[in-house]
């Protein structure tokens, strides 16, 4: 059975954990320091992160001006969006 509320921690907690990633990332960029792979930052926006990506792009003014990084960026959020969204159609109706 499909349950709401767990979806919504799943979200919430992957958020959390990808907008700090982005901070951490803001981080090491300004003090030269070992930076975050973009290929890690995308997996986590794929899996549910991207509102904290979002987020993240936001408040630390980071990633924004990378055009090839927003395409790929926008493409996850779409690819998660229709892939929950048809998986809670699907459990919702079968």
């Amino acid at each position: 059975m499909f349950d709401p509320f767990l979806l919504l921690v799943f979200y919430g907690s992957l958020s959390l954990i990808t907008f700090c990633f982005y901070g951490v990332d803001k981080s090491a960029a300004k003090r030269g320091k070992q930076r975050i792979r973009e290929s890690t930052l995308h997996l986590l926006s794929l899996f549910g992160g991207w509102f904290g990506a979002l987020l993240g792009q936001k408040v630390f003014r980071h990633k924004t001006k990378k055009w090839r990084f927003l395409l790929v960026f926008w493409l996850t959020v779409v690819v998660n969006v229709a892939t929950m969204g048809y998986a809670v159609y699907f459990f919702q109706f079968s």
